[in-house]
């Protein structure tokens, strides 16, 4: 008899597992680190352990989804360097160990736009987007209830549109002047960084040495004219890639969920200000939320694409 079904997300730091009922409902979930060593061979091994240990009879298990950090297309793995795989087939690898056929794979930020569509701030909405704004930049994007991969897994990687063509900084890719550079974490350092010099006046930042993201934010709430003006620049280059996701897919809601989104109704405002003084007429009533889910959308997406696909 089906009991359960599983949703997994595979970090580079850490494997998040989600335990549901077949009514989608968390039971479980739990963590355990990420073994990326000998190419993150250990990886699946781990996987399989710690699904054994919590479901020892495996023929209960409905299905499982995954989540992985790298482009995926139908299912498969094709590059994950935060993992050190190349040419990973997780179903095929599973399928036995696992005695089931039901395994799907999705790339992380799609997964997690999944869940906050589904379960999230656009629960019962088809057409979801989701920003993820912490490190790095990553984006989700559901059309008509499904995850939209394109060619090679790489659709909507909005974190790699090029926004900052006065002052363009190296991205991670290898490009320059990418919306990475300049809206995660260490893009709204990096733009602190730029303004500090220019600056008339003292700035509370000016007391710290290297200012966090969140100190920023915090900074630009109490009033703090350097800090929000950097807050301000960020803003218009977030508001201006939803803009962009807008007139491309027509998201009903474009979820902002990682660590910046934390700043809340504080930033959320001055994108969604942005956005509407760029937005075409047609997609103009797109809201922009923040995402409900925080570190769990990944699991409730991952067991989702068991609905999807199963």
């Amino acid at each position: 008899m089906k009991r359960y079904i599983y949703g997994i997300d595979i970090g580079g730091t850490s494997i998040k597992f989600g335990l549901f009922d077949l009514d989608f409902k968390l039971i479980d979930k739990w963590e355990t680190p990420t073994d990326k060593t000998d190419a993150g061979v250990h990886i699946i091994d781990d996987i399989v352990t710690a699904i054994e240990t919590h479901t020892p009879k495996l023929d209960e298990v409905l299905g499982y989804g995954f989540g992985v950090p790298g482009p995926v297309v139908k299912h498969y793995i094709p590059v994950c360097v935060n993992l050190g795989w190349k040419d990973v087939d997780l179903p095929a690898m599973l399928k036995e160990r696992l005695n089931n056929d039901n395994i799907f794979v999705g790339n992380d930020a799609n997964v997690a736009c999944l869940g906050e569509a589904f379960i999230g701030a656009g629960h019962g909405r088809r057409n979801v987007a989701m920003i993820t704004l912490g490190t790095g930049v990553g984006t989700g994007i559901v059309v008509d209830g499904h995850i939209l991969e394109g060619h090679n897994g790489s659709a909507g990687e909005i974190g790699h549109l090029t926004v900052a063509h006065d002052y363009p900084i190296v991205c991670n890719c290898g490009k320059t002047g990418c919306l990475e550079t300049v809206a995660s974490a260490t893009g709204i350092r990096n733009i602190y960084n730029r303004r500090k010099g220019d600056h008339i006046g003292h700035s509370v930042l000016f007391d710290t040495p290297f200012p966090s993201a969140k100190e920023i934010f915090d900074a630009a709430k109490d009033g703090d004219l350097l800090a929000l003006e950097v807050v301000d620049e960020a803003a218009d280059y977030i508001g201006y890639a939803c803009h962009v996701i807008g007139i491309t897919t027509n998201p009903s809601v474009i979820v902002i969920g990682g660590g910046v989104s934390k700043a809340g109704d504080f930033l959320i405002r001055r994108i969604q200000s942005v956005y509407r003084n760029l937005a075409f007429k047609a997609s103009i009533d797109t809201k922009i939320v923040a995402a409900t889910l925080g570190n769990d959308a990944g699991i409730h997406g991952a067991a989702e694409l068991v609905k999807i696909y199963g």
